[in-house]
């Protein structure tokens, strides 16, 4: 098969897991090539629910190999966890799991800054996860962090490196926040244990992907997070620390152009977000409550309700056109199926104009308001449904039209939680 790129359109939470675990199983390598654990893919196959936050979805399917690239920050406490839960559920893990030795290590203390700042923030903070994603990143620019290679160090270098960062992390603590330090010679010792677990899984990813560079191994690029969260063409600052877009492909695996083949865009039938920032479609009050619950919208990674609102094909147009998208999946279609009538954001206004482009100056989003355009609903369960000509007609006109503004094909629609709920249509939707 040809490789193909899985990348969020929206601000995350499309349902990319699910999509990647079902293109996944005739691959070589599943590839993640940004984010940290700050994502939350979930998977569900028959009555089981897994949750991924690091390991790339492909893991789930025996023979894949899965990679987590240079472009990721690695916790890699969670990374044990995730390994041993997997394993524990009868997954054989560590001879297909590997890390990149330049993927950026996630300490503790970033956690504990990322806390710290979001408090000191108050109601003006970003609303992350708390994960310490923005704080490794940070550490990675400012070039101070400590990367999995060094997990390949003798213990007692390991240590001694370890201990410098904390020390160095403990003031930036005590004078920042006046908070307490981190316990360096602990922390340091932990990660040595951790190391004797995690080095061989390290590995020269240039080396490691050749058979991909050479078009003999086939891939499967994982995104995490939403187009609309990332650090350069997200809704700034309410974004993510890294590139969440078809470029992050690139760097975050070290791999050329010429590699990404299909770039496949997953989107809701709807939208969510999780976290603070404009959302001009959000619906608010009991009718953002009610596809809420209809949706199950809560953050597989922090628990938290999603904000929700109608399709935004002003923000999904731009999400298209800057991945250049030859291909889009629309998932949770079954989550409408009560709905009487399906708007779409087609348009916005602003301050009494019509704008039909999405802005990415920062200031104008929050004053944008949705122009919508109705569909009827088709009030009948679509989880049974496993070709296009078992979707009712309301239903197959609701995804021509999705197809005709965004652009592209619709390639792939979801009307179920599991692996298997999928209806598959490469030509696109539109007869």
């Amino acid at each position: 098969m040809r490789n193909r790129v899985i990348i969020g359109g929206q601000w995350g939470d499309e349902g990319k897991g699910k999509i990647v675990d079902a293109l996944s199983r005739d691959v070589d390598w599943v590839l993640r090539y940004q984010g940290g654990a700050n994502a939350g893919h979930t998977i569900h196959i028959g009555q089981e629910k897994h949750v991924l936050h690091l390991i790339p979805s492909g893991i789930l399917h025996q023979g894949v190999r899965c990679l987590l690239g240079g472009g990721m920050v690695v916790d890699p406490w969670a990374l044990r966890d995730e390994i041993i839960g997997l394993e524990e559920r009868g997954f054989q893990v560590r001879d297909r799991l590997f890390v990149a030795a330049n993927a950026t290590l996630l300490m503790p203390y970033h956690m504990r800054m990322d806390e710290l700042r979001e408090a000191k923030l108050s109601r003006h903070n970003i609303g992350t996860t708390g994960r310490g994603i923005g704080p490794a990143y940070l550490d990675k620019v400012q070039r101070t962090g400590l990367r999995m290679g060094d997990l390949l160090l003798s213990a007692d270098r390991l240590e001694r490196k370890v201990i410098e960062k904390i020390l160095s992390a403990n003031e930036v603590l005590s004078n920042t926040y006046q908070a307490e330090p981190m316990p360096a010679r602990l922390l340091a010792e932990e990660l040595v244990v951790l190391a004797q677990t995690l080095a061989p899984l390290v590995v020269d990813a240039h080396v490691a992907l050749a058979g991909v560079r050479a078009g003999s191994e086939s891939a499967l690029f994982e995104g995490a997070q939403g187009t609309l969260l990332d650090i350069d063409h997200g809704t700034f600052p309410y974004v993510t620390s890294s590139n969440t877009t078809v470029g992050g492909a690139l760097t975050g695996t070290g791999l050329p152009p010429r590699a990404l083949g299909e770039i496949h865009g997953v989107f809701k039938a709807y939208c969510t977000r999780v976290g603070n920032g404009p959302f001009p479609s959000e619906l608010l009050g009991e009718p953002g409550d009610r596809l809420r619950e209809a949706g199950g919208e809560f953050g597989a990674t922090t628990g938290r309700a999603r904000r929700c609102g109608w399709f935004d094909a002003v923000a999904s147009r731009f999400a298209v056109d800057i991945n250049g998208m030859t291909g889009v999946m629309i998932t949770k279609l079954d989550v409408l199926d009560t709905a009487a009538t399906v708007p779409v954001a087609v348009a916005y206004d602003l301050d009494g104009e019509q704008l039909d482009v999405y802005p990415t100056v920062a200031e104008m989003l929050p004053r944008c308001r949705p122009v919508y355009r109705e569909f009827p609903g088709w009030g009948q369960p679509l989880t049974g449904c496993r070709a296009l000509t078992d979707l009712p007609p309301a239903a197959r006109r609701y995804l021509e039209f999705l197809e005709q503004i965004l652009g592209t094909p619709v390639v792939g629609v979801s009307v179920g939680r599991d692996r298997e709920q999928m209806i598959w249509t490469p030509g696109g939707v539109t007869v």
